[in-house]
């Protein structure tokens, strides 16, 4: 049958398909990697798909409008996220209206969370596929395949689906994690076939660049995280090294302009012996891409040592914060003196570093943000982004500021500002979202307006032509808003 597969249009460069959805400063646009995964598996069961990535490649409503109508799919699986689930909804409306034979399954973490909330918001949606939807909506084509219009008894057997029924909202049971990930298809072979690579940056890596994941799924039990509370589970599940090796195979040959991949695990090092194993594979048999992967601020020499010979550029780490209290009331089972141990080992074996502070957690106050402020100055990351907590459903960080009356909204449309940027809606007794706001905006210029820290960058373009893109791409558009005074908007990216 066909399906449409689509990251609906919002905002322009709206980037939905990352844990804090919004339109970034620096202009990130994340790959819609579940999405394409999805599109994948579908296409491995034999279906026409069609994968449509509207805010990267800057298509509007008439163009969906277009496609969808002159493709007439039997099933639509959309794409959504908190910030937008309201204009989400509108989309599956207007495509309900034109395609009224079309079944309508969301998919993402914000319906995940909120499934028949979702549901009975609107008519128009069919169905939410929840958490790892990959074989949920392959096992939902089938059924369409045969039954176009299935009743609830046909739908009710399809674990991981809401569904809408003449009695009210169904939930079917969880569908288990999938445990062989090798059995999924390569994703950048389905960007290949559905993607422009150029429409996708990450201020962090070279341009251009390709993500992909070695695994899904994170043990650590860190209260804001979205994925592993919302998707994909709190355990690690990794695909074989032979597998990732291939996929850098494939990559090399078919970009050869490609100038560094991104691992977007959760954290490609909390199985050491796997990331060892993995990146000396990669030493021995890689093609030479570089990449970037976000990692845990725990890593041993041994295994950083390993990371470098295999390929890795940078990593990006949750530091969160310089207060061990505030560490510890976020689940993060981190130490300060890790991070440093970290950042030092890091620097010894060559590899970058991107650190990622969050301010707004639970016990937080003015002087708690300082010593976070003085704890990234103290590490000297490459770069560094300072940011006010973001919630968001089916998070204890969600829970915690719910129930203790801390949201400033309860209209998820408010999330983002008019602009796109995120929106700080968390205010405790202590601090006020905007004092949240101010501290950051402080924070970036105060870390990246340092002449000791510009020398470096300006020393960092000349002597590493192949930094010199990445930095000016992503500083032209920085640069603006870390001048300018408050603009409500707190992160610029990065998974935390």
């Amino acid at each position: 049958m066909k399906i449409l597969t689509l990251n609906p249009p919002f905002k322009p460069k709206f980037s939905r398909s990352q844990r804090s959805p919004a339109v970034i400063k620096s202009g990130t646009m994340y790959y819609p990697l579940w999405l394409a995964y999805a599109t994948g598996v579908l296409e491995q069961a034999g279906h026409e798909v069609r994968l449509i990535d509207a805010p990267a490649s800057g298509q509007d409503m008439a163009s969906v409008e277009e496609i969808a109508t002159g493709f007439r799919p039997g099933l639509i699986v959309l794409d959504t996220s908190t910030p937008s689930i309201h204009s989400d909804l509108r989309v599956a409306e207007r495509l309900k209206e034109l395609l009224p034979e079309a079944f309508i399954c969301l998919v993402g973490t914000h319906v995940s969370a909120l499934a028949a909330a979702t549901l009975a918001l609107s008519g128009a949606p069919d169905a939410v596929a929840r958490h790892e939807y990959d074989y949920t909506v392959r096992d939902l084509a089938a059924l369409l395949a045969t039954s176009p219009q299935p009743g609830p008894e046909a739908l009710a057997e399809t674990p991981g689906l809401s569904f809408r029924t003449p009695a009210g909202i169904r939930e079917n049971p969880d569908r288990p994690f999938i445990e062989d990930l090798d059995a999924l298809p390569l994703v950048s072979e389905v960007y290949a076939r559905h993607l422009d690579i150029k429409n996708y940056f990450y201020s962090i890596t070279q341009y251009p660049e390709v993500t992909i994941v070695t695994g899904r799924g994170c043990p650590h039990r860190c209260t804001y995280c979205v994925y592993p509370q919302t998707m994909f589970g709190r355990r690690f599940r990794h695909r074989s090294p032979e597998s990732v090796l291939s996929e850098f195979q494939f990559i090399k040959r078919q970009w050869p302009e490609v100038k560094e991949l991104f691992i977007e695990d959760d954290t490609l090092s909390v199985n050491r012996p796997y990331c060892r194993t993995l990146c000396r594979l990669l030493a021995e048999q890689g093609p030479g891409l570089p990449w970037t992967a976000n990692s845990r601020a725990d890593v041993d020499l041994e295994t950083l040592q390993a990371m470098k010979e295999g390929g890795c550029r940078l990593l990006c780490i949750g530091v969160e914060s310089g207060d061990q209290g505030i560490l510890d009331n976020i689940n993060k089972a981190l130490r300060l003196e890790q991070v440093e141990e970290f950042v030092a080992n890091a620097r010894r074996v060559g590899i970058l570093v991107h650190g990622c502070f969050m301010v707004g957690n639970r016990g937080e106050t003015a002087e708690t943000m300082a010593r976070t402020l003085a704890f990234a100055k103290k590490l000297r990351p490459d770069t560094a982004q300072f940011f006010p907590i973001m919630v968001y459903p089916g998070t204890e960080a969600y829970q915690w500021a719910s129930q203790n009356n801390y949201l400033t909204t309860r209209d998820f449309s408010e999330w983002l500002t008019e602009e796109g940027l995120h929106n700080c809606v968390v205010s405790t007794p202590a601090l006020s979202n905007d004092d949240l706001v101010a501290f950051c905006d402080y924070a970036r210029r105060s870390f990246y307006l340092r002449p000791s820290y510009v020398l470096s960058k300006m020393g960092q373009v000349l002597t590493h032509p192949r930094e010199a893109r990445r930095v000016l791409k992503a500083s032209r558009t920085f640069l603006r808003y870390l001048l300018k005074g408050s603009d409500r908007s707190g992160a610029c990216g990065c998974k935390r």
